[in-house]
């Protein structure tokens, strides 16, 4: 889940589905992969394209790389807690496993939630292969060995720190306001500290752990995306660039 707020409309979305028409595959899905900051609005994002493509026919699923973090338990068996999110909190070999195999026969895709902050075997889905798979997350870049490799197309959102900072501290206020009611809820722990406190606490994690992974690794699949999507700070996409530099 990414924040909520106005991502594209629709003569942008025409325009962006438009400049990855060349990378579509003669045969089989359409693999596209959306990453970028936490909090950058990559799930509303795609929803958007996805309503887009379906609304030209096109049969579109969407996916998220959090289905193949490792668990809490197993994170917390190689003493990885800190680092969820970070590249080796994932199951790369699973994720490549999928990618390759839903390009020509029924897949099963893990979830996650952001409620109870793990992998949850119930979210889990089997797919058909589609027209158009959407794949959004973290663990994401292109070319390069590994998952990413089996991407077809890869588009990076991008903002101002400062922004997605904002919208970070923004979704843990909402995941924590709705733990009141929630006590399963992964931020129900949260609920004894009042909000200033949260907010501290929400800053914090977004400095030492996901800005911290921004800055290391996530940035990296900047330069190698087909496509730039930069957003305001009200989620509204104000550019759209091709990267002469993937294209090469």
């Amino acid at each position: 889940m990414s924040s909520t707020g106005p991502a594209a409309d629709g003569p942008t979305l025409a325009a962006i589905l438009q400049a990855l028409e060349p990378r579509r595959p003669a045969k089989g899905p359409f693999v596209l992969g959306i990453t970028g900051a936490v909090a950058a609005g990559k799930s509303v994002f795609a929803g958007q394209l996805s309503r887009a493509l379906s609304a030209s026919g096109a049969k579109t699923q969407i996916v998220h790389t959090d289905g193949f973090l490792m668990t809490n338990t197993r994170l917390a068996e190689l003493g990885l807690t800190d680092r969820k999110g970070f590249p080796e909190s994932y199951d790369h070999t699973a994720l490549a496993a999928a990618l390759t195999a839903i390009r020509t026969g029924p897949v099963t895709f893990p979830a996650y939630s952001h409620t109870t902050y793990d992998v949850d075997p119930a979210l889990a889905r089997r797919l058909d292969p589609p027209d158009v798979l959407i794949i959004e997350g973290l663990a994401l870049r292109r070319p390069e060995t590994g998952p990413a490799s089996l991407l077809d197309a890869l588009i990076y959102i991008d903002a101002e720190e400062t922004d997605l900072e904002a919208w970070y501290v923004e979704r843990f206020l909402r995941f924590w306001e709705a733990a009141e009611d929630d006590p399963g809820s992964f931020y129900a722990r949260f609920r004894h500290m009042d909000q200033p406190a949260v907010i501290q606490l929400a800053r914090m994690v977004w400095t030492e752990v996901n800005l911290k992974n921004l800055r290391e690794h996530i940035v990296a699949a900047r330069p190698l995306a087909d496509l730039v999507v930069r957003k305001g700070p009200d989620h509204a996409v104000v550019g759209v660039a091709p990267n002469a530099q993937a294209a090469s």
